[in-house]
């Protein structure tokens, strides 16, 4: 890594996942080992074994996979710190994470501890499996569409922009039979691919109220810090500096849009020239580029992404 000025961690969500992701971290980095051990026995059962061996399908169910994520960001984190130097790997003025990533970026932020928000996510992953159950429906990503014939064709469709990812990149959700007719739709006024995507839910809308009522109630047994680095929040694009404005974040982010083209800007708005991806896959880093070229990206994906990284000084 080269010199940089002002930096921000961000984190993926849901989609990014691998069988294999952090099994690498595990055989070469004691820092990761714990805490993927420490997630294993605060869940009861192997999500290390899961995230290393499969089965795919197993993997790939919401209530596994979401704290997998986090459970595999927090070692990515924990290893290159531990390859660089604590002291010397640069230091975030803001964290955030996409939908799910938020929650990797609130145990960065010492809102909660690594094993306690994998806990979370766990809960919050069954939460939302259920609330799939009693309201199904999924999501979709239409790519080429900019966002005021898009929302056009949600009013007209009774669907609802989940995702506000970057210019040409946004996801829909609501019932299957509606973004069928909204895909097609977009598709029809310009749009380049209407893309289903693998998840158990229409997330990000009213429809995951279940879900959010039960989040709520399970939040309020948990004490939460006030966050030692501003979390950008996904529904606001601001940041969020007690601990009762996140637990407010994390209920309303249920049945709300992602706002991360905003949250970038925000970030950019704010000094922020460099951001660095912590998380299985690159999927932020190309959103961030689409939304500014300028700024720079760097990931951190697995050992061998680590291994290329270069010794970093951080200015003021």
């Amino acid at each position: 890594m080269a010199e940089m000025t002002r930096v921000a961690y961000v984190f993926p969500g849901q989609g990014t996942q691998y069988v294999g992701m952090g099994h690498d971290l595990y055989n070469n980095y004691k820092s990761a080992r714990i805490i993927l051990e420490e997630a294993d026995k605060a869940l009861d059962f192997s999500l290390s074994r899961l995230c290393f061996e499969g089965p795919e399908e197993e993997l790939l169910q919401t209530i596994n996979v979401q704290p997998a994520i986090v459970a595999v960001s927090l070692s990515l984190l924990a290893a290159a710190r531990e390859s660089i130097g604590n002291s010397v790997f640069p230091a975030p003025a803001f964290v955030a994470g996409h939908s799910l990533g938020e929650y990797s970026a609130l145990a960065v932020s010492g809102v909660l501890s690594p094993t306690a928000t994998v806990r979370l996510a766990r809960e919050r992953g069954r939460l939302m499996h259920h609330a799939g159950h009693v309201n199904p429906g999924g999501m979709m990503a239409i790519i080429g569409l900019d966002e005021i014939p898009l929302s056009e064709i949600c009013i007209q469709t009774g669907t609802y922009i989940a995702n506000f990812n970057c210019p040409g990149q946004l996801v829909i959700s609501g019932t299957i039979s509606n973004l069928d007719k909204a895909g097609e739709l977009a598709k029809a006024r310009g749009a380049f691919r209407a893309i289903p995507l693998q998840v158990s839910g229409a997330f990000h809308t009213h429809l995951m109220e279940p879900a959010s009522q039960d989040l709520s109630k399970y939040l309020d047994t948990i004490t939460f810090n006030d966050p030692a680095v501003p979390i950008i929040a996904n529904t606001t694009a601001q940041e969020i500096i007690t601990a009762e404005s996140v637990k407010e974040e994390l209920v309303n982010q249920l049945c709300h849009g992602v706002q991360w083209q905003r949250s970038i800007e925000f970030m950019i708005n704010n000094g922020v020239d460099t951001f660095i991806e912590i998380g299985p896959g690159k999927v932020l880093s190309g959103l961030i580029k689409r939304i500014n070229k300028k700024v720079r990206t760097i990931n951190i994906c697995d050992a061998e992404s680590i291994k290329n990284l270069e010794i970093v000084n951080t200015g003021d």
